[in-house]
């Protein structure tokens, strides 16, 4: 087992950097990671103000949403497998230039489909940069005690975008307006470029992974680009997102449509990583149950917290009609316990094994789902309360644990791959939340009232519940593998 002082090599054959400089590195990684997962979560106190800005309706909301999600979600892979292949640094900058360059069209953007045709180029920069942080985290900190203590650290920084998305965006929509929660990310992008050149060195290739590449024969040593599967798997995704979205909308025939392309989408995929060189899936990574079972509670958690998310966001906003600072300072019993819990779940992965905090974190978070039944037209907040502290406990317990039960179960020499492969499982999580969530919800207006949305508020308690025990059963499970304490 590797020591807490274990070095690795980087780019240029040297030893590691000393703590001081992997401090930097991860400060660095971790800005870079806060920054995308804002833009998550600050756009949902602008959804009023967008709507009635760009005059669309909740389809419309939900493609803002969705838009940036599905395009991590499908690109992410892609974007991993490309940093094993030219280097992690150099995505985590070319995802940078992007995210900034998308941010300042979705601050211009005329209309709904600039904004989330902007949002989709937004998602495809963070598509570039999430798979290498974790690989840069996992290379520079080799050690089971010291990664898992580092991605507790890189969690808990990053899972402040969530309070820090709702109240930031609740001062710059009441008071600047909703381009701003987007404008303001190009000077911050501009600082993230200059850390990463100051103090981010590429991790050096492993000896499995060279041998790998050099068996698929790819030029220089290195396999061949699985092209078909990174344009047909945000194909996929996306049609299936859209077809949730337009059922829920009772736009069947947009929905029959949507349908059929993911459906002929997901074939095609299947039938592409089969005849790939280097697929995007390889067949050991579909074959190692600890792996699928800790992306399968990545999936849940998201999937769960960011539905539950959008669903009080109308509940605060357009049935109890408070202001987006409002909505986002009462969202914080949400918000901060995520923050604050996180980096202790990666300590307690260190000391006491992945299982115990995952499964933790599930049994909260699946007994404050039940707060969505006492949600109704009155505006109680605290019926809010156990929903809200419930997942930020519970997600707080499963986050680091489970990125690191992810990272550790990966195929050797696959990190790029790893990383992507978790975010890519929490971000279909995210677009699948709001399509699902949204649809079973529906509209709200403080006009109507009508008990429709909290009949939908109240089933959406049972389907929270239900997935929470899908968590559980993973986690109990052989699916999750049971990696030991390091103490």
């Amino acid at each position: 087992m590797a020591s807490a002082t274990t070095k690795t090599p980087v780019e240029n054959g040297s030893a590691a950097p000393g703590a001081g400089r992997r401090g930097l590195t991860l400060a660095v990684l971790c800005a870079g990671m806060f920054l995308v997962l804002l833009d998550v979560t600050i756009v949902n106190v602008a959804l009023p103000g967008i709507g009635a800005a760009l005059g669309t309706g909740l389809p419309g909301l939900q493609g803002v949403v969705d838009g940036y999600a599905v395009a991590i979600a499908g690109l992410l892979l892609g974007g991993g497998a490309l940093g094993d292949r030219i280097g992690h640094r150099r995505m985590a900058l070319a995802g940078l230039g992007l995210f900034g360059a998308a941010s300042l069209g979705c601050g211009l953007a005329p209309g709904p489909e600039a904004l989330i045709a902007a949002r989709v180029a937004q998602g495809a920069g963070a598509a570039l940069l999430l798979p290498g942080s974790l690989a840069v985290i996992t290379a520079i900190y080799p050690g089971r005690a010291e990664q898992a203590r580092a991605l507790g650290v890189w969690a808990g920084v990053s899972s402040t975008a969530l309070p820090a998305g709702p109240l930031l965006g609740g001062v710059l929509v009441d008071s600047a307006g909703w381009r701003w929660i987007f404008l303001l990310n190009v000077p911050i992008v501009a600082l993230a470029v200059a850390g990463v050149l100051a103090f981010v060195h590429e991790p050096a290739r492993s000896g499995a992974s060279g041998t790998t590449a050099a068996r698929a024969g790819g030029a220089a040593g290195r396999p061949p680009l699985d092209r078909a599967g990174m344009a047909l798997a945000p194909l996929a995704l996306g049609s299936l997102v859209w077809t949730v979205i337009a059922a829920g909308h009772g736009q069947r025939g947009t929905a029959v449509a949507a349908g059929a392309a993911a459906a002929a989408a997901a074939v095609a995929l299947v039938a592409a990583e089969r005849r790939a060189a280097a697929p995007l899936l390889p067949g050991a990574v579909l074959r190692a149950p600890a792996f699928l079972g800790a992306n399968g509670v990545a999936l849940i958690m998201n999937l769960v917290t960011n539905g539950t998310l959008f669903v009080l966001t109308l509940q605060l906003q357009q049935v109890e009609h408070r202001s987006a600072l409002a909505a986002g300072a009462l969202l914080l019993p949400m918000a901060v316990p995520l923050a604050l819990v996180a980096p202790v779940s990666g300590r307690l992965a260190a000391r006491f094994g992945t299982s115990a905090p995952i499964g933790a974190g599930v049994v909260v978070a699946g007994a404050g789902a039940f707060g969505l039944l006492a949600v109704g037209p009155d505006g109680s907040y605290a019926a809010l309360l156990p929903v809200m502290v419930g997942i930020g406990v519970g997600d707080g317990l499963i986050v680091s644990a489970v990125v690191a039960a992810a990272m550790r179960s990966a195929p050797p020499g696959r990190a790029g791959l790893a990383g992507g492969f978790n975010n890519t499982a929490r971000q279909v999580g995210t677009a699948l939340g709001v399509a699902v969530y949204g649809a079973i919800a529906g509209p709200a207006s403080p006009a109507a009232r009508t008990p429709a949305f909290h009949s939908g508020v109240h089933a959406l308690a049972w389907v929270s519940a239900g997935l929470w025990a899908a968590a559980l059963a993973l986690t109990a499970g052989k699916w999750l593998g049971r990696f030991p304490a390091v103490r």
